[in-house]
């Protein structure tokens, strides 16, 4: 099974206020592996970045001015994410976002749910944990996924720790190595199994005037049953 996890960045909350993609993210899972594949692109908006998403994502507008629009890039994005499940937080935003940027072209592209399927993490993450803060900050610290590296919301590395959070979630398997390299052992922060024990149980074992108050106790059981008490018969 091939999955596609994916992030986008934008210029404000709001698509139907004119908000446009600045960024799209993508990491490549195929049999719940990382494959080391990953797609990433920044875009020209052709318009402002809202001052609250540049905060969040650090993007200046300046950056942007060379980058390529989305109608350049469309057809290589298409072709990366074609027949794939896509694994989104909070799907409903950025499918709307893609959704408006294929509208766009010529070419009657159609929408994201004509090429692929959707799975929604935080849709999943509300079922696991109701009534918990589920964003994916909240999630990276309950399931042990180290997010050290998130000091703004990049498009890429939401993707890469998504795709942590979304194999511990459905598994509970450790953490994959998310530097595109063959995948081996988890890294520090994922999860592990309990060691076991390095010593033995103490065994307590009764002494001299517990053992005598021990068949004491079962010589009054035996008077009372007239006869051997059940303790005696399994003894």
């Amino acid at each position: 099974m091939r999955q596609i996890v994916l992030d986008t960045e934008t210029t404000g909350l709001e698509v139907r206020q004119g908000h446009r993609l600045v960024e799209i993210a993508c990491v490549e899972l195929v049999e719940r592996r990382l494959t080391g594949r990953h797609y990433q692109t920044y875009l020209n908006p052709d318009r402002a970045i809202d001052e609250g998403a540049r905060q969040v994502t650090g993007i200046e507008d300046e950056f942007l001015l060379d980058k390529p629009r989305f109608a350049e890039v469309a057809d290589e994005f298409l072709a990366f994410i074609d027949g794939a499940e896509l694994i989104i937080h909070n799907a409903s935003f950025d499918v709307g976002f893609l959704d408006a940027e294929l509208a766009r072209l010529d070419s009657g592209a159609g929408r994201i749910s004509d090429r692929c399927s959707v799975l929604d993490t935080l849709a999943l993450a509300r079922e696991r944990y109701p009534g918990q803060r589920n964003s994916l900050d909240a999630l990276c610290k309950r399931l042990g996924v180290d997010n050290s590296r998130r000091d703004l919301h990049g498009g890429l590395i939401d993707a890469q720790l998504l795709a942590d959070v979304y194999l511990a979630m459905t598994s509970g398997q450790g953490a994959f190595n998310l530097d595109f390299e063959a995948v081996a052992a988890p890294r520090e922060g994922a999860l592990r199994a309990p060691p076991p024990p390095r010593t033995r149980p103490r065994v307590l074992r009764a002494e001299a005037e517990e053992l005598l108050l021990h068949e004491q106790r079962l010589d009054a059981l035996d008077h009372s049953a007239g006869g051997k008490s059940v303790w005696r018969q399994l003894g």
